[in-house]
Parts: C-alpha cells; structure tokens; sequence
C-alpha cells in the first residue's frame, strides 16, 4: 500500500517549517545516538529469548547504523507534519480546540514518521538481539527471506503504539507549559520546556509500555509463526500467560529514563 502525504507548506510561513525541519532532526538524532545504549537494553529486556541471551551488555551499541540513517529524517518527518497541521488547523487561535488539534497533529505526524520508521526499527531490533549479525547483514537477510514488505512488519503495531504515546504525551506537554506559563506571568523559559517535556514523554512511555513489548516482539518473531502475523491481543495475551504483568511491562524503565532524557525532542526518534 502506497500513502502519499501532501504538507500544507503555503499554511505556514516558510522560516517556521525550515525551523521544524532542521530543528526537529537534529534534536532527534542528538538524542537517538547519545542515548542509545539505553534502547538497546530496552529491546533485550523485551526480546522473548531474554536479556542475556540477547546479547546482554555485549554489543551495546548494535544496530545504530541504522538509527543513525533513519533518525534525521523521521525526526523531520514528525515534526514538519505536527507544526504543519497545528498550522493548518489554527490551534493558536482557537484556545479551546488547541488539546484536540495538537492530539490530531501528533497523531498525523506519527502516521508520516513511521514510513521512515519501521524499515530502520525492524534492522535496528534485530541487530540489538543478535549483536553477532551486523546492520548490513541483518538488513539483507531481511530482504532475502521476506522481500522488502519484510522491512514493514510490525507498521500497524508501532502505529499503534505511536497514537497513543503522542495523544498522552504532546497535550500533557502542551497543557504543562500553558499552566507553568501562566502561573509564572511570562512565556517559559528552555529548560522549563524540557522539563515539561521529560515528565510528559516519562508518563506516555510508561504507559505505552506493554504495546511497545508486542510491537518488539512482532518485528522480532521468526517469519512464519503467530507472532510474526502481527496480532497484537495475541501477542499481549501470550507475554501475560507466560511473564505476568512483569512482562507486559519489560524494559519500562530505561525506556522512561530514554524518553524523559530526551524530552519533547524524542518525537519521531527511537522508542
């Protein structure tokens, strides 16, 4: 299936998107790179075989050719749609829509990033827990046994993961610097945006947890079996049967510490 995604660019001013652009790519691949060990613990925590037998601390840093491919552009890709439809929509001059525009937005842009996503995501797991495959190696095996619609298994579960995490995290965000803003009598400064934006990516992650375990799990699964079908319910159902709530909620915390780490600058980067 072929999406093809028009930007509103004569909506905005054109600084403003340029700004989006290089801004929101650049801030997301600093965090992706800087962080990444972090992620990589994430991922053997979840992995079905468990964190030892993916890799432990081995190889730490594997798989991060391709977050440092896919970074710039996702990044992009997130936040030109985001100030584009809050653009679009007029969030700014219509306060009381400004919680559902910017759901919508987040949302949208979630959409749009996942395109560039998913293929760089499905390597970058797979190198993870498999640190003796390289991200060359890994990406042409894929290629190889699955074709290159291989490279987007587990797209609707990291949709389905991405929603949910941005209608929590951008309108708390949103939300807290309005009322630190107005509490204060002045716009906020930097770093209490950041601020913001770490408590707000801390909640959204942690909550989101269980649905970020069945997507690991979905572009993990050998070709072939149920898991690698991609049903969500069964994969959840199956972690809970054979791990409890401890496995639905795997590698929650270095994924708090990544996200709240990087605050709002994470959108459109790893998870």
């Amino acid at each position: 299936m072929r999406i093809k995604v028009l930007i509103p660019v004569n909506t905005m001013e054109r600084r403003e998107f340029t700004a989006s652009l290089v801004a929101g790519g650049i801030a997301g691949m600093s965090v992706d790179l800087t962080l990444f060990p972090l992620d990589t613990i994430k991922t053997r925590l979840q992995s079905q075989q468990g964190f030892a037998r993916s890799g432990g601390l081995r190889g730490i840093y594997a798989g991060v050719p391709s977050a440092a491919i896919g970074s710039f552009p996702n990044a992009s890709a997130f936040f030109v749609t985001y100030e584009a439809t809050k653009s679009l929509l007029g969030a700014r001059g219509a306060p009381h829509a400004a919680a559902p525009t910017h759901m919508l937005a987040a949302s949208l842009g979630e959409i749009v990033a996942c395109l560039i996503r998913v293929p760089t995501e499905v390597v970058k797991q797979r190198a993870q827990a498999g640190p003796s495959s390289g991200t060359l190696q890994v990406l042409l095996q894929t290629l190889r046994q699955e074709g290159f619609w291989g490279l987007y298994r587990g797209y609707g579960s990291t949709v389905l993961r991405e929603i949910p995490f941005s209608l929590v995290q951008f309108p708390l965000w949103e939300y807290l610097k309005s009322l630190w803003s107005r509490r204060q009598g002045h716009t906020l400064y930097s770093w209490q945006a950041a601020v913001c934006g770490a408590f707000a990516g801390g909640v959204a992650a942690f909550v989101t947890t269980p649905l970020d375990v069945a997507k690991t799990r979905i572009m993990l699964a050998k070709a072939g079996t149920s898991t690698a079908s991609g049903n969500i319910p069964l994969v959840l159902y199956e972690v809970w049967k054979r791990q409890g709530l401890l496995g639905l909620f795997a590698g929650s915390l270095p994924r708090m510490a990544f996200i709240s780490m990087g605050g709002v600058h994470i959108p459109g980067g790893i998870r």
